[in-house]
């Protein structure tokens, strides 16, 4: 599957730190390979992938391409930019 960066996910890669950048990488490539997951609820259109205890991944599915929305590096931004959607 291609894999695509919204401007705001690259923008949280730039911001984080070069090994946890790595874990989100080759998360990705991991990620390009196989189906989707795990749906978030609440009726949120994206599915999420855990790269460390705290970091998640944020995705969305559509003919074939992979959209990365969002990257967080703490699950406290996660948490605070899922609750936005309840």
């Amino acid at each position: 599957m291609r894999v695509v960066f919204t401007e705001v996910s690259g923008s949280d890669l730039g911001a984080m730190e070069i090994t946890l950048r790595r874990f989100f990488i080759k998360h990705v490539e991991k990620i390009s390979g196989e189906l989707p997951r795990r749906h978030m609820r609440f009726g949120v259109p994206f599915f999420v992938e855990e790269v460390t205890r705290q970091a998640r991944l944020v995705y969305e599915v559509k003919m074939g391409t992979i959209y990365i929305i969002r990257c967080f590096a703490l699950h406290k931004e996660y948490e605070k930019w899922y609750k936005s959607f309840k």
